[in-house]
């Protein structure tokens, strides 16, 4: 993929999201790397009660690009140890809505202060087969943020140029099995560091809302 104008890439970012609402039927959520027909099938194996969750998609703006900044999970946690992982976690009862809920656990998770990021948008809700329907919020962040991590939550943060994200040379594919189903999905290795699951699912949801016509 040709390198592009920083500038053009957050245009389109923010046109493709613009009026973006979160929530819906989750029914009509994505399970990443399914097939609708996959989906539908693997329906009856989950859950019935999801439990809804938000997580902030942030786009650093450096001087040379967007960043996507990424959320390594602690190595001693009970689910997921050690996945990337984009800063996030449940819609609390007290949280306006699934953007003040990722505001209040980025801060949380990472320390990243609410005023250095700005809502773009929301992508589809995505569902995952652990129980949660997660509502992923885009947000550009402004350089300049000091972050403390919760050391009981995360063990690093990085960021990988969204250029990378969306180049598809980058896309490897993967075949993985559920209840009894095969599927294919996608990772995003970046150096030592493997970008897989449902992190990897909305980075290529991200790419796919980019690549339409």
């Amino acid at each position: 993929m040709a390198d592009r104008d920083p500038q053009a890439l957050r245009r389109q970012v923010e046109q493709r999201l613009k009026g973006t609402a979160p929530g819906g039927d989750p029914f009509d959520a994505w399970i990443a790397g399914l097939s609708p027909e996959q989906a539908a099938a693997l329906r009856g194996h989950l859950p019935g009660d999801f439990a809804r969750a938000a997580v902030m998609i942030p786009l650093v703006e450096r001087p040379e690009g967007l960043t996507v900044l990424l959320t390594q999970r602690a190595s001693h946690l009970k689910n997921h140890p050690g996945q990337i992982s984009f800063p996030g976690g449940r819609i609390e009862p007290h949280d306006a809505g699934p953007w003040e809920a990722a505001l209040r656990e980025t801060r949380e998770e990472i320390g990243l202060e609410p005023g250095f990021a700005s809502l773009a948008g929301f992508l589809h809700d995505h569902m995952v087969l652990t129980g949660y329907l997660i509502t992923p919020a885009v947000a550009f962040v402004r350089p300049g943020f000091a972050l403390e991590l919760d050391v009981t939550e995360v063990d690093d943060v990085f960021e990988v140029p969204l250029e990378f994200v969306l180049d598809p040379a980058h896309h490897v594919p993967r075949k993985r099995a559920f209840a009894g189903q095969e599927f294919l999905t996608h990772d995003i290795p970046y150096g030592d560091r493997q970008i897989w699951g449902a992190t990897a699912g909305m980075l290529l949801s991200l790419y796919r809302l980019l690549r339409e016509d």
